[in-house]
């Protein structure tokens, strides 16, 4: 049987297959010249010019025919060395970098100590900084406290704070970026007031609420309401216009509109501007203290200067930064679980 009579006979299978109701065969040729059909019920027919046709069953799913490997095995990949190599130097790269920085940091930190300076040098505040986080959740009265007391305290008035930055910034931001009026009219005010400096609010805070509990609060919404309300509405502006297009001709509301296209869309944005605005809060809190006392490591850095106690400020800047870090870090890590880039 040549080609010619073998695509016939696919073309038969194919027109019988549509009189019983079966699905039609479908014929390839293949770079060999091979005729290759595959037949209603998962059979196989191929053909070579010049040569006879054979059929071959169906292999069942799952299964696995003689002299295959299975159409779920996973293909065997050779690393190269030099590929291999490459990594590795890169791992150990980026590994070894942030250690030099670090020791260079010391480095310069210890010669610093060491010049004639009255800023005590790594050992000794390491020594200090053992003592202070050996007893963190003691306490003597009011103002002292142990330093888990402290960091307790001042990440519960960010928590007050951030959390009201987004209650009213994420759903302004949607409104702003939404709707055109809207964001004419919030616009210039936001572009007013978003470089105004942290700690301007505090007075405002203090003559308002009458505290300084409060103040810090305040001091920590309208310092973190920005990055928050910016991000979501240049998200909501940047939804594709194919998107709004069908929910017009689906004729959806504005509640649908929002859960099943807006939302998805601008969780990456809004996720941005939570972390922006975490970095922002934390730094607002410790300089907000520090004004007003109370229990928190703003107020334990500004009663330590007091008592000339350096290395203890030392130690607290570096609490500072490590918290900062951890905040950021975690928040990043929930943003990367949210982009779809």
């Amino acid at each position: 049987m040549n080609a010619s009579s073998a695509r016939m006979m696919v073309v038969d299978g194919e027109r019988s297959g549509r009189a019983i109701g079966a699905a039609p065969a479908v014929a390839t040729v293949d770079p060999s010249g091979r005729l290759v059909a595959a037949l209603p019920g998962g059979a196989v027919a191929a053909a070579m010019s010049g040569g006879a046709a054979t059929a071959m069953p169906a292999v069942p799913d799952g299964g696995r025919a003689e002299g295959t490997s299975g159409s779920n095995a996973a293909p065997s990949v050779t690393i190269s060395p030099a590929v291999a190599r490459r990594a590795r130097n890169e791992l150990i790269l980026r590994t070894v970098a942030p250690l030099l920085g670090f020791a260079l940091l010391l480095l310069i930190w210890e010669a610093i100590s060491n010049g004639g300076q009255t800023i005590p040098g790594p050992l000794a505040t390491f020594k200090a900084g053992v003592q202070v986080f050996s007893g963190p959740f003691y306490s003597h009265g009011p103002n002292d406290q142990g330093i888990g007391f402290r960091i307790g305290n001042s990440l519960g008035r960010v928590a007050l704070g951030f959390g009201l930055a987004a209650l009213v910034g994420i759903p302004v931001g949607f409104i702003i970026g939404r709707f055109k009026f809207a964001h004419d009219m919030v616009g210039p005010i936001v572009s007013l007031l978003r470089p105004v400096s942290p700690l301007a609010w505090l007075p405002i805070g203090l003559l308002v609420f009458k505290g300084a509990h409060p103040a810090a609060i305040w001091t920590i919404f309208i310092s973190s309401i920005w990055p928050m309300m910016i991000n979501t509405a240049v998200g909501v502006q940047r939804v594709p216009a194919d998107y709004m297009n069908v929910a017009r001709v689906l004729n959806l509301s504005e509640w649908k509109v929002f859960t099943r296209i807006l939302f998805p869309a601008v969780l990456p944005y809004m996720m941005t501007g939570v972390r922006l605005s975490i970095g922002v809060a934390w730094l607002v809190i410790v300089a907000a203290e520090m004004l007003t006392g109370g229990v928190g490591i703003g107020f334990w850095v500004w009663d330590e200067w007091n008592n000339l106690n350096v290395v203890h400020i030392i130690i607290a800047i570096f609490i500072v930064g490590i918290v900062g870090l951890l905040l950021e870090q975690g928040l990043m890590l929930i943003a990367k679980r949210f982009s779809y880039e």
